[in-house]
């Protein structure tokens, strides 16, 4: 781990230093490698419940019509992955263009190594740009219940529900759904900055089932780790609450 600290501090004087990319989110004064012309992109080490770590490939546009291909590569020039573009979800943003995020998950290989991954934008004129994002290559484990054992019966809903804290995480996003209302989620998925969520009254009501799960990461926006580098999300649990 601490020739990793090494690198990433190495890697971000790099970053200050380099000359700034062309970009259309920050201006060219955070030289920012995430974004570019083309689009935002970031790449994050995820660990998911019942799976090995995999790669989490972001690329966000909303020149979506005229890319043809993004494909990726690790510090070794060697291809990672290409970004399926027939898979995205549509964001819609108040007078401004919509925008498409594009998501491909992708295995880590056992000869992945940390550095700068790069993106290759190609689009469809013929000219390629580039976007980069700096990766430490680590497991984040995940948040287990603290507060509310799983599985657990209630005499009455609880005030609130706090996990135990991932070691590495400053954020939470925590998906509190109600089991018998077709699992909509009860609060907004918002970032927290400590293992707990308060519930606010009138919430959770007897005789109800909920479900929970939590997505911790380390960092929220980076100029080298983009939105997040590592990411852990922790098995689905559940209470539920007695009927008075």
């Amino acid at each position: 781990m601490p020739k990793r600290l090494a690198a990433l501090l190495l890697a971000l004087v790099a970053a200050r230093l380099a000359p700034a990319a062309e970009t259309s989110g920050p201006s060219a004064s955070d030289q920012d490698p995430h974004y570019t012309r083309a689009g935002f992109f970031d790449l994050h080490v995820c660990n998911w419940p019942d799976r090995p770590l995999f790669f989490m490939m972001v690329f966000s546009t909303e020149h979506f019509a005229r890319i043809e291909s993004v494909a990726v590569y690790d510090p070794q020039a060697r291809r990672v992955g290409g970004m399926d573009l027939g898979r995205y979800r549509i964001v819609q943003r108040p007078g401004r263009p919509p925008k498409r995020v594009f998501i491909t998950q992708v295995p880590i290989g056992a000869a992945a190594v940390d550095g700068w991954y790069t993106a290759r934008i190609r689009i469809r004129d013929g000219e390629e740009v580039t976007a980069r994002d700096f990766v430490v290559l680590d497991r984040m484990a995940r948040a287990r219940p603290a507060s509310i054992p799983d599985g657990a019966e209630l005499d009455a809903a609880p005030a609130a529900l706090s996990w135990t804290p991932v070691p590495g995480a400053a954020y939470y996003q925590v998906f509190v759904r109600d089991l018998w209302g077709d699992g909509e989620l009860l609060l907004p998925a918002e970032l927290h900055e400590t293992p707990r969520v308060d519930f606010p009254q009138g919430l959770l009501e007897p005789g109800g089932t909920y479900t929970w799960q939590v997505h911790a990461r380390d960092v929220d926006g980076h100029p080298l780790l983009g939105d997040f580098n590592h990411g852990s999300l922790s098995h689905v649990y559940s209470f539920s609450i007695a009927e008075p």
